[in-house]
């Protein structure tokens, strides 16, 4: 396995509005990935027991695979997925979302791994775009679990 991004952040949350949320992962992710930069649209394609598709302004994203481990403080989150911008680049990788109870609120850990992006952009992708990519999807359930109502 090889890390290509891996960083935390705080949630002002409750860790069971994080095991909740994961409860319906199509609502939950089109609404993590909505608030992400650059997309303006983002609607569920398909949602199964464990995968979702979801297309995008960019392209189709699938997320599949989906593993989710619920215990006591922490909430626990594997996942591959694929994500076709257009024809431009298809970029694959493994997710680790890890949801940690905190006296504040939600610690948030996110490992990237096993990232491939084939081409000429993709080379791009993968050499420059591993700090911006983790730090906007740290920064998009931020955003989506603090504007949730409790």
């Amino acid at each position: 396995m090889s890390v290509w991004f891996e960083g935390d952040g705080e949630i002002d949350c409750d860790i069971r509005q994080v095991e909740r949320a994961f409860d319906n992962p199509g609502e939950l992710y089109v609404g993590v990935i909505s608030v992400m930069p650059g997309l303006t649209s983002v609607e569920l394609m398909e949602q199964g027991s464990d995968f979702v598709t979801i297309r995008t302004n960019e392209g189709l994203m699938k997320r599949t695979n989906i593993v989710k481990r619920i215990e006591d403080e922490r909430v626990v989150v594997e996942l591959d997925e694929s994500y076709e911008a257009g024809s431009k680049v298809t970029a694959t990788s493994h997710f680790l979302d890890v949801f940690t109870n905190s006296e504040t609120g939600v610690m948030h850990r996110v490992v990237m791994s096993d990232v491939e992006a084939p081409g000429f952009l993709g080379f791009f992708y993968r050499n420059l775009g591993s700090s911006k990519t983790g730090n906007a999807f740290l920064k998009a359930y931020r955003t989506y679990f603090e504007g949730q109502d409790e």
